[in-house]
């Protein structure tokens, strides 16, 4: 297993992982995969500082990847960053989300970054239990804020101390 920073070659075996998700989970409430010209200015997005995207290989592939992306748009908000992890299917319970976020969150130590939040659909017990082993708080629930495959998603945030510089 190897973690690494995101490449534009890993555009799509990101993709991959992450189609996934937009067509058989309520990970993302996205309802429509992102272009290829999406996941590329998403990457060039993602390059470094506080905003990243890792990757993990396993034999040499890419399955699965880990971001921190800003939270909102304003400039008071910019020591806020918002993580994710995504998995290819096959690759869930093999300790790689940990090994994304452990990185990622280390990268993240040398940067002004002073929180982290986690968005977790619900029910997903496994993504809470992670997001809660790397020291994030379930601070709130919003019920039904979200509708995917006709039925509507609650959604748990997290938020995790960081510090910054």
């Amino acid at each position: 297993m190897t973690v690494r920073p995101a490449t534009e070659a890993d555009a799509p075996a990101i993709s991959a992982v992450y189609d996934h998700h937009v067509l058989h989970s309520t990970a993302t409430f996205d309802l429509v995969p992102p272009t290829a010209g999406d996941r590329l200015q998403w990457l060039a997005e993602h390059a470094g500082g506080r905003h990243r995207a890792l990757v993990v290989e396993r034999d040499g592939v890419v399955v699965g990847f880990a971001s921190s992306s800003p939270f909102r748009p304003r400039a008071a908000y910019e020591t806020t960053v918002e993580s994710s992890v995504y998995l290819a299917p096959d690759a869930v319970g093999r300790g790689l989300g940990r090994a994304l976020y452990t990185e990622l969150f280390a990268l993240l130590a040398d940067e002004d970054v002073h929180r982290v939040l986690a968005v977790v659909a619900q029910p997903n017990p496994a993504s809470e239990a992670l997001h809660r082993s790397f020291g994030f708080d379930r601070v709130g629930l919003f019920t039904e804020a979200g509708r995917k495959f006709g039925r509507f998603v609650d959604i748990a945030w997290f938020e995790k101390p960081l510090g910054g510089r």
